[in-house]
């Protein structure tokens, strides 16, 4: 497809969008592969819908808890598709690539892919950069640890969820270049015996701080890390309010925000094809790390200052980890 075909094709959907915008029958129909209970990511996706049915008047569709294997997936948003919304939201990178499939076979309409990075003719993703709160997430780590042992547990290996991971090593290495660290994908987000396992045997290595992105497993971590005396860094939300306890810090990311973002833009006729809109630390309503009130002072500055340095560019987060993985 040519650049004139395409830049056609973006403002007939566009126009679509802002008309339908306007005579009250926008529509938007939502794939949630997970729970749309599960105290974390899925379920702040669903949020971000049912802000989008309130602040925009939408007509809304999900469908959730589909397996995240790619025909299961395709076939999921083609049903969500042959309802003709105004546009198809896939939430979880793990749509990347049946998002692409899919949104090619019904070109008339908008698809978006959060936590996503892929592109198409009527496709683009919206991403809330984790990596952003989980480097800050690690710095904290390492200003924190007692033992210098530091660990990560996360469940399904998507690409949102490895730069979180990498973002979280490279704080750490930052503010403790010695530090040990430990790191997992056990395979599964929601599985709380399966995370009790994982955290048990990485407190039981030492590791005195661990930084959690799982969804409803959470729970299973949380109670293993209450029991070794562990601390708890979190993400998507702020724990430090759930359980204070055990969480010393949460590395927000709140991916209930790109839905909206890119309702709004279909909207207000700005949504592009094509592209992957970024949100980052400059975005704290989207993007930041809470501290448990028991963080000190002088380490709450050197975060803040941290922060900074990153929003300006002065730092660089990288989100790359090739060392070693723990088995179980």
């Amino acid at each position: 497809m040519n650049a004139t075909i395409r830049l056609a094709l973006a403002a007939s959907l566009l126009a679509a969008g802002a008309s339908h915008a306007q005579d009250g029958e926008l529509s938007i129909a939502m794939l949630i592969p997970g729970k749309i209970d599960d105290n974390g990511f899925m379920e702040a996706g669903y949020n971000g819908l049912l802000k989008i049915e309130k602040q925009f008047g939408a007509k809304i569709a999900y469908t959730d808890q589909v397996q995240p294997e790619q025909d299961k997936l395709e076939e999921a948003l083609r049903a969500l598709a042959r309802q003709t919304p105004d546009m198809v939201i896939a939430h979880g990178g793990q749509n990347n690539e049946a998002a692409k499939t899919v949104a090619a076979e019904f070109p008339d309409i908008p698809f978006v892919v959060v936590q996503g990075g892929v592109t198409g003719p009527n496709l683009s993703s919206y991403e809330v950069l984790q990596e952003h709160s989980a480097w800050l997430g690690g710095a904290a780590a390492g200003l924190l640890t007692q033992s210098g042992v530091v660990g990560h547990i996360s469940g399904i290996r998507v690409t949102p969820g490895l730069k979180g991971r990498g973002g979280f090593y490279h704080g750490l290495m930052h503010t403790r270049p010695d530090a040990t660290f430990l790191t997992i994908f056990a395979g599964n987000q929601d599985d709380t015996e399966l995370a009790a396992r994982v955290a048990k045997a990485e407190t039981d290595q030492g590791a005195d701080i661990i930084f959690t992105m799982l969804n409803a497993g959470r729970q299973g971590a949380t109670d293993a890390m209450r029991e070794a005396g562990a601390k708890q860094i979190g993400n998507v939300i702020d724990w430090t309010k759930v359980e204070p306890d055990v969480f010393i810090a949460s590395a927000i990311a709140d991916v209930s925000i790109p839905s909206v973002q890119a309702v709004q833009d279909l909207v207000d006729g700005t949504w592009k094809p094509e592209t992957v809109k970024h949100i980052g630390l400059e975005n704290p309503e989207a993007v930041s790390l809470t501290l448990s009130d028991s963080v000190p002072a002088e380490i709450r500055d050197r975060i803040d200052t941290l922060r900074e340095q990153i929003v300006t560019g002065e730092i660089e987060v990288s989100t790359e980890y090739s060392g070693p993985e723990l088995e179980m």
